[in-house]
This record gives C-alpha cells, sequence and structure tokens, in this order.
C-alpha cells in the first residue's frame, strides 16, 4: 500500500522549510512524485547511497519504517518533540529540530530530506497511530 502527502498536506511546509534546503529536497522530491512518501524515500536514497539493494524481496521503505519506529516509539525525547510541534505547527524551528533530530537518533545514517519526508509522513497520521499502525510490520 502506497502513501501519499497530497499537496493539501504539503502545503504548510513550503514557507516553513524554505530556509532549510533538506526540506527544500524533500519537498521539491515528493512534488516530482507526485506526493508518494514511498517512491520518494526510494528516490532519495538512491541519489545519496546509490541503488537501493535489499535481499528477499524487502522494500526500502518497510526496513527504513521497521527501524525508524524503534526509534520513534522507544525515545522519549524524540516523542515529546514531536508533541511540541504539533502543539505549534506554525514553527519552522520546532519542524526543523524535529527533523534533525530524526537525522541523528541513534546514529541513523538518514539523509535530512529523508528524515523530511519522514517526519511529515508521520505528522500527518500522528506519533500515536504511526508506533501502533506499524507495529505489526
Amino acid at each position: 500500500m502506497s502513501v501519499y502527502l497530497t499537496v493539501r498536506d504539503r502545503q504548510p511546509y513550503y514557507s516553513l522549510l524554505a530556509d532549510f534546503e533538506p526540506g527544500q529536497q524533500a519537498m521539491s522530491a515528493l512534488d516530482a512524485h507526485n506526493g508518494n512518501v514511498e517512491t520518494t524515500v526510494e528516490d532519495l536514497w538512491s541519489q545519496t547511497e546509490g541503488p537501493e539493494e535489499f535481499s528477499q524481496g524487502r522494500k526500502l521503505w518497510d526496513t527504513l519504517i521497521k527501524v525508524l519506529r524503534e526509534e520513534l516509539c522507544g525515545d522519549e525525547g524524540l516523542q515529546a518533540q514531536f508533541k511540541k510541534y504539533t502543539k505549534n505547527p506554525g514553527s519552522a524551528p520546532l519542524l526543523t529540530g524535529l527533523i534533525v533530530s530524526l537525522t541523528t537518533a541513534a546514529g541513523l545514517p538518514i539523509d535530512p530530506a529523508i528524515s523530511t519526508v519522514v517526519v511529515l509522513y508521520v505528522l500527518k497520521i500522528g506519533l500515536n497511530v504511526f508506533c501502533e499502525y506499524t507495529a505489526s510490520s
């Protein structure tokens, strides 16, 4: 099942991420992929890491979500940052701080543009839904 961020979902973030280069890159990639989060992540990954290669038919998105779920849903600091941003969704510093925190969480080698896409996806569905929904992945 593909995950999308519609034009309406993306609209508030253009101005919030205007001064954050990885955010601009993420928004351009989302636009190029018509908001398809999975293909956007795969494209950004291949630009920074080369072609994705996963054994046993595993998709990059599924693997990434599994790893990120463990980080996001088990890290009270990241959870607090998500909650703080959702209480003040017009704050560019809170949003970019959240993206940077995800990028560096537990030493995960994730490009900040990919982190931006993931953060926007989690903000769309909510952290609690993300943690519960992806628990069976």
